[in-house]
């Protein structure tokens, strides 16, 4: 039997973590909410093979720290990141034995992003409802609609600007459109172009859970 821990709720709710991984058989996975500092030491007491990082808290308490990372490493878990928390922790660790997954892991691998504050949202505390938007999740949306010819690098460079110059609880699209200097035909379609695009926090927590199924395969 193969146990593994996954902090996660926000990018990918525990239900659809499940329909990926619960259907598998010799597996035993426990659904944690977003990972803080000091829970890995107690999970260590439960003896998992497997610890993914999805999501975790930023500035309600404090982070989750890399030698309380290492330190699980150190003890034979295998650890993996994605999407959020850890993504970021994923990208500064990825030299000393934890693996990154998906996007989000490669935009702060490659430096393109550098700032906890990429990734972080304002949440409902008990529904772990995301209430704004991450600013990695619109620089994906911006870069695919400059590739689409729907807005121009300009255009695009000027969003990202606005909504890294917001406060990251009050960041959505809505506003970030409505301070720039797009047309409103342009804004049209954007937001139709938003509306069809995939979540990619919840794309790469699906890339990692599916990483560990086949991996346990």
């Amino acid at each position: 039997m193969v146990k593994v821990i996954i902090y996660t709720g926000l990018s990918l709710s525990f239900d659809e973590a499940r329909e990926i991984l619960d259907c598998e058989d010799d597996i035993e996975v426990i659904y944690k909410r977003p990972i803080q500092r000091g829970e890995l030491a107690l999970a260590l007491n439960e003896h998992p093979d497997i610890i993914a990082i999805i999501d975790g808290v930023f500035h309600q308490n404090s982070a989750v720290g890399h030698k309380e990372i290492l330190n699980v490493i150190n003890n034979g878990v295998k650890v993996y990141g994605a999407s959020s928390m850890g993504a970021l922790r994923a990208s500064e660790l990825d030299t000393l034995g934890m693996v990154g997954i998906g996007y989000c892991y490669e935009q702060y691998a490659n430096g393109t992003v550098d700032s906890d504050d990429e990734v972080a949202v304002m949440l409902d505390s008990e529904t772990l409802e995301p209430l704004s938007i991450p600013l990695i999740s619109m620089r994906y949306v911006f870069d695919n609609a400059v590739c689409e010819k729907i807005i121009s690098e300009d255009e695009r460079d000027e969003l990202i600007k606005i909504a890294k110059r917001t406060f990251y609880p009050k960041r959505n699209y809505a506003n970030t459109l409505a301070e720039s200097s797009l047309n409103s035909d342009k804004k049209d379609a954007l937001i139709n172009f938003i509306r069809t695009s995939p979540d990619i926090k919840k794309e790469d927590a699906k890339e990692l859970i599916n990483h560990i199924k086949c991996e346990i395969k």
